[in-house]
């Protein structure tokens, strides 16, 4: 099984949230995960747009998990990935 970080995307119509989850790689954009990671709302002012649990987010990473290319964004944002 590959665990992925990615986002889920949540709202409504042209309101887009996210949340970004660690999930199976075999599941759906939308499915089932294994935890939440945080979020992201593109809408939100800056500081406001991504809230993120790094202690989590570095244990999914330390044990193999791959972040999606917008997650990766994201996280480099916030200075947790420094790859």
């Amino acid at each position: 099984m590959g665990v992925k970080i990615r986002l889920a995307r949540l709202g409504t119509k042209k309101r887009p949230f996210y949340r970004i989850v660690a999930v199976d790689s075999r599941k759906k954009r939308d499915g089932a995960y294994l935890e939440n990671l945080g979020f992201y709302h593109p809408l939100e002012k800056d500081e406001n747009q991504v809230q993120v649990k790094e202690e989590r987010i570095k244990h999914w990473l330390g044990i193999g998990a791959k972040p999606s290319h917008t997650v990766k964004i994201l996280l480099n944002k916030k200075g947790i990935m420094l790859r």
